[in-house]
């Protein structure tokens, strides 16, 4: 019974038989317990004993094993993967911040003139207007170019999915704004994302920052073996050595009407 669940347990779990697959899980040791009180044989309940010690510790060092191939893999590729994203978010978010320090907006109505379709606006409401005409004339998800504003090159596009129109504003990176039937709302809604550069970009150096951490606090973590090891092989000394002096007289049990219960190794 106890193989045989052994057995069910690795065919029903989903996890990488090479890193995690555990030779007993819980019900199975409930299994080798129950066999181990059934019998009355001193010898036969030491050996199940140990058996049951081995086996917990094995699945022990195979949880070890799981999270130290983990561990490995994180330092060798995700980890720097995410660093090197960061380190390139923040190139882009620092470039675009700079833009827009670099073209403010001016006069009374705090507004940088936009060109669209070559045309340079002015004033908001015609900018805002024209914005919208354009959109109304291009119903493709494929973004195409329509002009610039704020030193920023604008695409629009639409979106099949949330059926609207969106904008990209291109610096380094590019920066989406979703856009809406007002035309002066659109137009605050293109600042609001452009004020939001500096506070992504310090948010980007924290994060690369944590991510650093993480690979330095990995790198000490992998490098810890597993807790248990000499207790393991100790156990497992024992029980070679049970398995060695374990002789039954099948004969005279025989005699005696006693069940013999054996396991082949």
């Amino acid at each position: 019974v106890e193989s045989k669940q052994k057995f069910i347990s690795q065919i029903m779990t989903s996890k990488s038989p090479v890193r995690s697959a555990e030779d007993v899980d819980e019900v199975a040791l409930s299994f080798a317990e129950v066999k181990m009180l059934a019998t009355g044989d001193e010898r036969f309940k030491e050996k199940m004993d140990l058996d049951i010690q081995v086996s917990k510790l094995k699945v022990l060092k195979q949880s070890y094993l799981s999270e130290h191939y983990d561990l490995e893999d994180r330092i060798l590729k995700h980890f720097p993967q995410t660093i090197a994203e960061y380190e390139q978010r923040i190139v882009c978010y620092k470039a675009d911040t700079a833009l827009t320090e670099q073209h403010k907006p001016q006069g009374e109505e705090k507004f940088c003139p936009m060109t669209l379709r070559g045309i340079s606006y002015t004033e908001k409401a015609a900018a805002g207007e024209m914005l919208l005409a354009i959109c109304k004339e291009y119903p493709l998800s494929a973004p195409i170019e329509i002009g610039s504003y704020r030193g920023f090159k604008m695409e629009i596009f639409y979106d099949t999915v949330g059926t609207h129109y969106c904008l990209n504003l291109c610096g380094k990176a590019k920066h989406k704004v979703e856009l809406g039937s007002d035309p002066l709302g659109n137009l605050t809604r293109m600042e609001n994302e452009l004020a939001k550069l500096p506070a992504r970009l310090e948010a980007a150096k924290t994060k690369r920052a944590e991510t650093i951490a993480q690979l330095e606090t990995a790198k000490v973590e992998v490098q810890k073996p597993f807790t248990f090891e000499e207790e393991l092989k100790d156990v497992n000394y024992h029980w070679a050595g049970s398995i060695n002096q374990r002789v039954i007289d099948v004969p005279q049990t025989l005699k005696e009407g006693k069940v013999v219960l054996y396991e082949s190794h």
